[in-house]
């Protein structure tokens, strides 16, 4: 049976743009663009997660805001339950710790990326969503 694993991750939004990272060659889902986030620790709430997270990637701090989505994907490796948190800047600028490379993309051009699977449903929503407004 494979194991579920909880992560979160931050749609983290500045002047109209959102944060883009790109996972590194070890990683599982090599060079895979992602929301930046982890796992969730025992004892957590996904938002103590998301900030717990933020800090240690990226060395900048979030404030979060509503919930995009709840997706369940079945990888190789395990069962991922992500949830997305739209999030925004309140100390610091993202540096790459984890990460290969990030990215700051318009809603519309999110989907020019290739994604992990888990995050496509957030994506699409997100596209959907903020260019209504």
């Amino acid at each position: 049976m494979k194991k579920n694993i909880h992560v979160v991750g931050a749609v983290i939004i500045e002047n109209g743009n959102i944060l883009c990272a790109q996972r590194g060659p070890s990683k599982a889902l090599p060079y895979k663009w992602e929301f930046p986030g982890g796992k969730i620790e025992s004892g957590e709430t996904p938002q103590q997660a998301l900030i717990r997270e933020i800090n240690e990637e990226m060395n900048c701090k979030i404030e979060i805001g509503e919930q995009i989505e709840h997706t369940v994907y079945e990888y190789d490796f395990g069962i991922v339950h992500l949830t997305t948190f739209y999030c925004k800047l309140v100390e610091g600028k993202p540096t790459l710790t984890e990460h290969v490379s990030i990215n700051w993309l318009s809603p519309s051009d999110l989907e020019t990326l290739d994604w992990a699977p888990a995050d496509i449903p957030a994506i699409n929503k997100i596209s959907k969503t903020l260019s209504l407004k």
